[in-house]
């Protein structure tokens, strides 16, 4: 079932800026990803999803209502956190926790309460007085505290220190766990290839691609670094009809690509060799994302 669907969206500023053509869907009890630079249109595609902004072109449906026209329908079942936090004049971070409840008018805060003590936040503070941390974690609590169907990050992980980035991120998948539909912006290619299902790369405003991750985490052709430890050992191995990307007689390493279903013929060649040590390369998502890049500079450059 599609929870989301951005359909032909275009929103223009002018002079270039803006987000074009964009054209996806997100499916219910996926984690969805969006990556891309500072300016390149993370937060007005989310802004258009969250229906503060009217795309100058297209729509967006959420669980086949209007983002813009029906915002305020939508907002019933939608968890947010925005990439710019701006907190009401409340004298503490208790009292807007409380403030939220209100809105959604929650009664029970134990799922709040746990995620205070998973976060470690004290919430007697001023929010307006916060560090960026704090008020990333009090932002945290106040999205997920209504347990929302559908959640819209944008870029949650910002001011965090690494352990409680990890926390968040065990948060999440503990979310997706319950059926939770999650879309996330962010500009951290290992944050996203920990949770994602598909991640989609946007630049200056387009999509460039979509990634799926479990072809990533699984790619039907694997890297690996070998090193000799005799010199003719090495240079019989080189000589082999394999696909070497790189090839370092110093060292007496290659680096090769082959394809899953020819592991067992590599490691049947390889044990007529004196092998110091053999070791995978592991594909990543930043390395699907470069490859693309490439491939687009280099037809353009045909062009």
């Amino acid at each position: 079932m599609t929870e989301i669907k951005v359909n032909e969206v275009t929103k223009d500023y002018g002079k270039g800026r803006g987000v074009f053509d964009l054209d996806f869907e997100i499916k219910t009890g996926e984690i969805f990803g969006f990556v891309g630079t500072n300016g390149s249109g993370k937060t007005t595609t989310i802004r258009q999803m969250m229906g503060f902004l009217k795309p100058t072109k297209g729509n967006i449906e959420i669980r086949g209502l209007d983002a813009y026209k029906d915002a305020t329908e939508t907002k019933n079942f939608v968890g947010y956190i925005p990439g710019e936090i701006a907190f009401p004049d409340l004298p503490t971070g208790r009292s807007f926790i409380r403030s939220q409840a209100e809105f959604w008018k929650l009664k029970d805060l134990s799922f709040a309460d746990e995620l205070v003590k998973i976060l470690q936040i004290d919430l007697s503070a001023n929010p307006r007085k916060m560090s960026k941390g704090m008020k990333q974690k009090t932002a945290v609590i106040a999205a997920l505290m209504n347990d929302s169907e559908i959640l819209l990050l944008d870029e949650p992980t910002t001011g965090l220190d690494p352990l409680m980035r990890k926390h968040f991120l065990d948060i999440l998948k503990r979310e997706k766990a319950k059926g939770k539909t999650i879309f996330i912006s962010s500009n951290i290619f290992q944050e996203l290839e920990a949770l994602c299902d598909r991640v989609a790369l946007i630049k200056d405003g387009r999509i460039i691609d979509i990634a799926v991750m479990e072809e990533i985490r699984n790619p039907k052709r694997r890297e690996y670094k070998i090193e000799f430890l005799d010199a003719e050992d090495f240079t019989a191995f080189k000589n082999l009809p394999y696909d070497f990307v790189r090839i370092k007689d110093e060292q007496k390493q290659v680096v090769l690509k082959i394809d899953i279903q020819d592991t067992g013929m590599l490691i049947r060649d390889l044990a007529n060799y004196k092998i110091k040590f053999i070791s995978e390369n592991k594909y990543s998502l930043e390395k699907y994302f470069k490859e693309k890049f490439e491939r687009i500079e280099g037809n353009e450059d045909d062009q």
